[in-house]
């Protein structure tokens, strides 16, 4: 069993936008809207934009109360759009109750779009078009996959979880590759049995959920999901020591697929348009 490393591979995506930011003669802005102050998403934004300044790309987080009108974030969404220096926004998700989050996702420029979550890039990945920005956390797991030269074309492979964020463009990514892909999700009858046949598994529920051996000595895990365990311990959706004797690749938690989509989405961040 040999271990999918997340971090590892990070830092060479990190060091290769350096590298090609550092060349550019119009340099990347990244904006990122937080609303609120949930701690979780506080880590979040802090951790994006000191990936930005170790790229050389510039960001800037503007920080909304929690209460904020729907209408003053839209507005304030649609002078980035519009401003010439600032060639990326990110909105920090979950919104509070009263923000339509749609809405809030379509105002953005699917040009400025890092996060690849707009109706036409969204559509585009769809349609077998290539979008303005593919999502992070699935680009970046293809990432890995391919560091690790794992063949997608042909593989069987069953992704747990069918969320805007993962599971469905994750899905799209890997028909792109030639898998053949199988998506479940809370009303999959005989789950487990589909977990046991894949050669690539990819869990994305947020809970501790794969249980079971695998079928295929060759199959290859990754494991998106995290949460704390009752002892305040971080792991994913894997049961990390029983499952991985019976794989050959399994990503681990934490240090597998975050420090990737950190990494994708400052690739996507230097992208300029």
């Amino acid at each position: 069993m040999e271990i999918l490393d997340g971090k590892k591979l990070s830092q060479k995506v990190l060091e290769s936008v350096k590298s090609k930011v550092e060349k550019l003669e119009k340099k990347p802005h990244l904006v990122v809207i937080l609303v609120g102050s949930d701690p979780a998403s506080q880590i979040y934004v802090r951790n994006k934009k000191l990936a930005a300044e170790k790229v050389g790309i510039k960001s800037t987080v503007i920080n909304f109360p929690s209460d904020i009108e729907e209408n003053i974030l839209l507005k304030k969404i649609e002078e980035l759009n519009n401003a010439v220096d600032v060639t990326g926004i990110l909105v920090q998700l979950p919104l509070p109750e009263q923000i339509d989050k749609n809405k809030v996702i379509t105002s953005i420029s699917p040009k400025k779009d890092v996060d690849g979550f707009t109706p036409e890039n969204v559509g585009k990945l769809a349609a077998g078009l290539e979008p303005y920005y593919y999502p992070a956390t699935p680009q970046g797991i293809i990432m890995l996959l391919n560091e690790y030269n794992i063949k997608l074309e042909g593989a069987d492979a069953v992704i747990l979880g069918r969320s805007n964020i993962v599971g469905k463009p994750m899905a799209q990514m890997l028909l792109k590759h030639n898998a053949t892909v199988t998506i479940c999700h809370s009303y999959t009858k005989d789950i487990e049995d589909k977990i046991k046949t894949a050669d690539i598994l990819i869990s994305a529920v947020g809970k501790n959920i794969v249980r079971c051996k695998m079928g295929n000595k060759n199959s290859v895990i990754v494991d998106v999901g995290i949460h704390r365990d009752s002892n305040g311990k971080l792991c994913g959706d894997v049961d990390f020591d029983f499952v991985s004797p019976s794989c050959a690749y399994i990503s681990p938690v934490p240090g597998g697929v975050g420090p990737m989509t950190i990494a994708s989405l400052m690739y996507n961040a230097s992208i300029i348009y």
